[in-house]
């Protein structure tokens, strides 16, 4: 787990790398939460939908018209909630990199444009985003609004090894975990390991439609406050294997 050997674009949070057992097999969602299932949710709990995601004033899925959509501006609470009714539950952050690197070892699993939607290739034309990037935050947001930057009906690019859709870009994923910037130091190394006791972010993973190919790693840590819903993150469900 963390910073795979010779990734040279790691943060200090990927590191050190790490040894995780997890004990217990576990099942993964092939994709993540899509408006559709998102919506017979909130139906069915009452629950009702978010506003829908907008970028730079442009709506990304007017109406939430777009079922196929990876489902966004959720908090964790709501990603959690939909788990529980799906009769499942957000995955550790140890599994959902386990997950994500699918028994491989290096920076990503495949090709990134074959794998992943994300700043470079999300628009109408391809893009180099780093440079942009260097350029300042505000070109950047311009830029992709330009070019329509956005999130994409699930299972369009090539799976991992193990079958699943979108590990990385689409959007990034909630995790079960509290975020611990250190937490690398000592703690995640005992089996299973859930993240620290307490804290002030959830866990973020996999990288984004808006994000620069750095940040689209399966070791890549990010946080949020467990309340925060924001137009490229969403989620997806793992549950006990039941015999």
């Amino acid at each position: 787990m963390g910073c795979s050997p010779g990734d040279s674009q790691c943060f200090t949070d990927e590191k050190p790398a790490h040894s995780v057992t997890l004990t217990k097999g576990f099942w993964m969602g092939q994709t993540e939460v899509t408006v559709g299932a998102y919506q017979r949710f909130a139906q069915a709990t009452g629950r009702g939908m978010p506003p829908e995601p907008k970028f730079e004033g442009r709506s990304l899925n007017p109406g939430w018209k777009d079922e196929s959509q990876p489902m966004t501006m959720v908090s964790w609470e709501d990603a959690a909630a939909y788990c529980s009714w799906a009769g499942g539950r957000l995955p550790t952050e140890a599994e959902w990199e386990y997950a994500a690197w699918a028994g491989t070892a290096g920076p990503r699993y495949e090709e990134l444009d074959a794998i992943a939607w994300y700043a470079d290739n999300s628009g109408n034309e391809p893009i180099d985003a780093q440079r942009i990037w260097k350029q300042g935050v505000a070109t950047y947001g311009a830029r992709l609004r330009w070019n329509e930057n956005r999130p994409h009906g699930v299972g369009q690019k090539q799976p991992n090894g193990w079958g699943l859709y979108d590990m990385l870009g689409n959007v990034f994923e909630w995790v079960a975990d509290w975020y611990g910037a250190d937490y690398y130091d000592g703690v995640s190394k005992s089996p299973d390991p859930q993240g620290p006791p307490g804290g002030e972010f959830r866990g973020l993973r996999g990288g984004s439609w808006f994000d620069v190919a750095r940040h689209v790693r399966p070791s890549v840590r990010l946080r949020g406050l467990p309340g925060l819903r924001n137009y490229i993150i969403g989620f997806r469900c793992a549950r006990e294997v039941i015999p």
